[in-house]
C-alpha cells in the first residue's frame, strides 16, 4: 500500500489500481447505491478514502476487505458535493457543494458536522466565482477575490509552501496571487494572469515542489507550466493522449508523475520529464471524472 491510486466514475464505481502494473486491485461495490462519484481524497495517513457521491460524503477504510462498505456517511448537503479534502492532520474533512455551503466534518465525533459556512453561490472547488479564505474559528470571510468578474472560478490550488494561490476560470484563464506574510503588504497580491486553454478549464494543480502547474481542459489536453521564482508561468509541455475531456489530476509526492482522469473512460499516468504516458488504467464503463494519488509517507 505504499502507492494508493484511486479513480471514480460516472459508472458509479470507485476503483483502486496497482500504479505500475495497471491492474485494478479493488472495486468498491455500490450496487445498492445511486449517484455518481464526483471527487476523491485520501487521508494524510493513507487510512481513509473520502468520496463525494451526489449529496453525501462516504468514508472508506483503504485497507479494508474488498467487499467492505463505508465506515461513515456524512449527510447534510442539499446539492451535489463538488469538492472534498482532508485537513493536513487528517482530523477534519471539508466538503463544498452546489447548494452554496462549505461544511467541516469531525472524523473523531459521532455527530460529525462541526461547522457550516454559507458561500452564497454554488461551490466548485470550495469556491464559486470568488475565492474566499475563511476564519475557521468564526463563520466569517476574511478575504474575497473576484478576478474574473462574473466568470465562475472552476478550480484553485494552494502552494504546498504557502507561497502562492492559483485559480482557473471556466473560460481557461489562470490567475496567480503571491501570499504575503508581512502585515504591511496585501495578504493576496495579484502577480499575473494568463490564458491556459481556449476551452473549458476543469482542474488545475500546483506540483508539490511548486515548480509546475498542471491544467486540465475540455480540449482533451493537460498542459504543464513551469514556474519561475518571480511567478512567471511558461508552457513547458502539452500532454496529449486522452480522447475526451480531462476532468482531474493528481501529482506524485516527488512531482515526477501526474495521474489524470478523462471522459474517455480511462485514467493515465504521465512521466513529467518526458510528457509521455507510462501507464493507462482501463476498466470504467463511463467517464472517469476524479482521481486521487498518495505515494508519500503515511
Amino acid at each position: 500500500m505504499s502507492v494508493i491510486l484511486v479513480t471514480g466514475s460516472y459508472d458509479h464505481e470507485i476503483r483502486f489500481w496497482e500504479a505500475w502494473s495497471g491492474i485494478c486491485s479493488r472495486t468498491i461495490p455500490r450496487a445498492a447505491e445511486s449517484g455518481q462519484v464526483n471527487r476523491l481524497a485520501i487521508s494524510p495517513d493513507k487510512r481513509l478514502l473520502a468520496a463525494a457521491i451526489h449529496k453525501k460524503a462516504y468514508i472508506y477504510e483503504i485497507a479494508a476487505a474488498p467487499s467492505a462498505g463505508p465506515v461513515a456517511i456524512f449527510e447534510g448537503h442539499n446539492g451535489n458535493i463538488t469538492s472534498v479534502c482532508f485537513h493536513s492532520e487528517g482530523k477534519w474533512l471539508v466538503t463544498g457543494s452546489e447548494d452554496g455551503t462549505i461544511k467541516i466534518w469531525d472524523l473523531r465525533s459521532s455527530s460529525h458536522l462541526h461547522r457550516n459556512y454559507d458561500n452564497e453561490a454554488p461551490v466548485n472547488d470550495v469556491v464559486a466565482g470568488r475565492i474566499k479564505q475563511w476564519d475557521l474559528s468564526e463563520n466569517i470571510c476574511t478575504h474575497e477575490l473576484t478576478p474574473g468578474g462574473d466568470t465562475p472560478i472552476r478550480s484553485i490550488s494552494l502552494a504546498s509552501d504557502g507561497s502562492c494561490l492559483v485559480a482557473g476560470s471556466v473560460k481557461g484563464k489562470c490567475y496567480v496571487w503571491k501570499i504575503n506574510e508581512r502585515s504591511e503588504l496585501p495578504r493576496f497580491q495579484a502577480v499575473t494572469m494568463f490564458q491556459a486553454h481556449t476551452k473549458y478549464l476543469t482542474r488545475l494543480l500546483l506540483s508539490p515542489d511548486v515548480k509546475f502547474l498542471a491544467t486540465c481542459s475540455a480540449d482533451t489536453t493537460v498542459k504543464i507550466w513551469s514556474i519561475s521564482p518571480h511567478y512567471e508561468f511558461k508552457l513547458d509541455k502539452t500532454m496529449q493522449g486522452h480522447q475526451r475531456w480531462v476532468w482531474d489530476c493528481a501529482f506524485s509526492a516527488d512531482s515526477a508523475y501526474l495521474v489524470t482522469a478523462s471522459s474517455d473512460h480511462t485514467a493515465r499516468l504521465w512521466d513529467m520529464a518526458t510528457g509521455e504516458t507510462v501507464r493507462q488504467y482501463n476498466g470504467h464503463q463511463k467517464a472517469a471524472v476524479c482521481c486521487a494519488l498518495h505515494d508519500g509517507a503515511g
